[in-house]
């Protein structure tokens, strides 16, 4: 099977890597050059119409939207990134997977763009959901039930989880000082016992991510493509 990932480094598209990886599945990665706004060019739009980083070619044609290409390798390649259909934990992973994809991802969005959202507003709305973020967190915190996201072992969620605190640390610059992960003892766990994983250290190789990518992270030096 040919899987080709076409990624932009420290974007979306690294939590798809990281499931790659876990997963170990040989594939492509293709450079989506943001510098060049390649991903508004004709030949990207022909694989993801609406211009976003990722974007998952498979026999199956080209997938897009993280969390419906986290669910296709879910059940491609079943109990390894979630509970199988049939298992008790299977609702609980689809609800948090969808409040990852459907809630906290656009809630950060809103915080790296404003101005898309809301012009001349910009600095209300990414205070706004700023302190959404932190009620998102505090809840998730709470309802992690092991040293991952759904107990013993890493799931699909922790890979979605992780990078985005990265994100919450990072970006916009100059506009993160609300931001501690040591506030979410269980996600700074759970950050740092991705770090030890070869999935991280295969990302952290490809996307110039840092010794410490989730827990501590630095902004990215990647040896090809720039991450914004």
């Amino acid at each position: 099977m040919t899987l080709t990932l076409h990624y932009a480094p420290d974007n979306a598209s690294l939590i798809i890597r990281l499931a790659l990886e876990e997963l170990g599945l040989p594939y492509q990665h293709v450079l989506v050059d943001r510098a060049a706004r390649e991903q508004d060019s004709a030949a990207y739009r022909q694989i993801n119409p609406h211009g976003l980083i990722p974007a998952f070619q498979t026999p199956d044609g080209a997938l897009l939207e993280t969390g419906a290409i986290l669910l296709w390798l879910a059940d491609r390649y079943p109990e390894t990134l979630a509970p199988a259909p049939q298992d008790s934990a299977r609702g609980d992973f689809l609800k948090w997977l969808f409040f990852l994809s459907n809630t906290l991802h656009p809630a950060l969005r809103m915080t790296f763009y404003p101005d898309k959202y809301a012009p001349g507003h910009a600095s209300d709305l990414r205070a706004h959901m700023q302190g959404e973020i932190i009620g998102h967190l505090n809840r998730i915190n709470g309802a992690m039930i092991g040293p991952w996201f759904l107990g013993d072992a890493p799931s699909a969620l922790d890979l979605y989880l992780a990078p985005m605190l990265r994100w919450m640390a990072l970006y916009p610059v100059g506009y993160t000082d609300w931001f501690d992960l040591s506030r979410w003892p269980a996600l700074l766990a759970m950050c740092t016992g991705l770090e030890a994983r070869e999935s991280t250290r295969a990302a952290q190789s490809a996307e110039g991510l840092g010794p410490r990518p989730f827990s501590a992270p630095q902004l990215a030096r990647p040896p090809e493509g720039s991450a914004t």
